[in-house]
């Protein structure tokens, strides 16, 4: 066997002549080869990218629609103390037979007669054929509607959660039974108002009974199943009958978009703008990061923005919860089932990691699918995108946003006005703002955008999608 033995490189080098040029001296005289700067905070932006774009004047878009009424389907909330939870009394203004009605005294006695109830998974809350006599409100949980089917079979009727209601008609109908059956999928804590209290409430108030009655007696106005004022149209006749006239309504105050703005001041001292712009211009590298930042701010604004971010502005009727927590198929179908010609889902990444999860652990593997030249994951042929400005809950919960685009589908587009002055991309622009007393240059970079939804079934979002599961 031999042992190879190193010399010991110190003590050879001091005794050793050096016979050629170092590499560190050799660097000294060799050009580096460099990257421009890069970014880790940049991101694919598909929102951005999918969107059409549409050109504003005056940084106003204008939405007119047809004349919708009023259904009162809107979101009930409550107010947690401990293990406490109370309807805020204002907020029984949602259920379609209170809205309108303004005595908060009244509604303060309703809320104050609601008595607080938990249910495990699989307990019935209402069962079908029994009395109906009280109105549920959901403070928290998940549960199932169903009924029975043409066939005689059990039929799912939706999904209900947080903020909803049902027997909102039981004061009306003190004498009717469920005409469905709902169950708790998860743990759950609802608020019942029984038919008893309420009736109590309303011997005391004749402003409650005065509501009432004119709600009963009140014709619904024509509609369809959108709740758009109804055209009236005549088919399938023959001879001579009298064909109605009629005319489009439209909503009297339509909504109005204005662009937002993100911005921010851009400073470079003319001293590192003048000498070390070799073999990179130093103002184009910065504005290009900044540029970058702007953008990914502005995306994270069309997607949460309180005023006009799609999460927040999808309509109340095209939101659902998921059916058992986690993102499946089934709740993607229940997704597109709600509009026509969905173009496009959006997701964070962890949220479609999930989804790929459930797909495999049924056995379904979806194809990838091309968008604009990058391979994505689909389901039933709609390309699923994955947008990390979709938020993720302390829970583990998000959120997945169906969606249809462009004007001629009356879809969500986004809002932006290009031809602004010192224009450097559209509808983003960089004015210089002048040089202070410390030599530095400062640049006010603005980026102008905004989105809208055409119609409501344009936007959709499927919530509380538990990712950890």
């Amino acid at each position: 066997m031999t042992t190879s033995v190193e010399p010991e490189p110190t003590e050879q080098a001091a005794d050793r002549p050096q016979l050629s040029l170092g590499t560190t001296a050799a660097r000294q005289l060799a050009t580096t080869t460099k990257s421009v700067p890069q970014m880790q905070g940049i991101s694919s932006r598909w929102l951005l990218r999918v969107l059409p774009w549409v050109q504003v004047s005056a940084g106003t878009y204008r939405v007119n629609r047809r004349l919708t009424y009023t259904v009162g389907n809107g979101i009930v909330e409550f107010i947690t103390t401990g293990s406490e939870i109370r309807v805020i009394p204002a907020e029984l203004g949602e259920l379609p037979l209170l809205r309108g009605f303004e005595d908060n005294g009244v509604l303060e006695a309703l809320a104050a007669a609601c008595v607080q109830r938990e249910y495990a998974p699989g307990d019935a809350l209402a069962e079908e054929g029994q009395p109906a006599d009280q109105v549920f409100l959901i403070a928290h949980g998940k549960l199932a509607k169903t009924g029975t089917g043409k066939y005689g079979d059990e039929t799912a009727l939706g999904s209900l959660s947080a903020g909803d209601f049902f027997g909102e008609r039981v004061p009306l109908e003190p004498d009717a039974a469920w005409g469905f059956t709902v169950r708790a999928t998860t743990r759950c804590t609802v608020l019942t108002l029984p038919l008893q209290a309420f009736q109590e409430v309303a011997d005391r108030s004749e402003a409650l009974r005065a509501h009432i009655a004119g709600f009963a007696s009140r014709p619904a106005p024509a509609a369809n199943k959108r709740g758009e004022a109804d055209i009236a149209v005549t088919s399938g006749h023959s001879g001579e009958p009298v064909i109605p006239g009629t005319f489009v309504d439209y909503e009297p105050g339509p909504r109005e978009y204005e662009l937002s703005v993100a911005q921010t001041v851009l400073r470079v001292h003319t001293r590192v703008a003048d000498l070390y712009n070799e073999p990179m211009n130093q103002l184009e590298q910065q504005l290009r990061l900044t540029i970058e930042a702007l953008r990914e701010r502005q995306e994270h604004e069309m997607v949460n923005n309180r005023e006009f971010g799609l999460l927040h502005n999808a309509d109340l009727g095209q939101r659902i919860p998921t059916r058992t927590g986690p993102p499946t198929p089934d709740d993607l179908d229940e997704l597109l089932s709600r509009r026509r010609k969905t173009q496009y889902f959006l997701a964070h990444p962890r949220t479609i990691a999930a989804f790929g999860r459930e797909c495999s652990s049924r056995g379904l593997y979806p194809k990838n699918i091309e968008v604009l030249g990058s391979a994505v994951r689909s389901w039933r042929g709609v390309p699923l995108l994955p947008c990390n400005k979709i938020p993720i809950s302390e829970h583990g919960t998000s959120s997945i946003i169906a969606m249809r685009t462009g004007q001629d589908d009356q879809g969500v587009i986004g809002l932006h006005q290009t031809g602004i002055p010192d224009e450097y991309q559209p509808s983003l622009n960089v004015r210089f703002m002048g040089i202070n007393e410390q030599a530095v240059s400062s640049y006010l970079v603005s980026a102008y955008y905004s989105a809208a939804v055409l119609v409501p079934d344009a936007l959709g979002v499927l919530e509380d999608v538990e990712i950890g599961r």
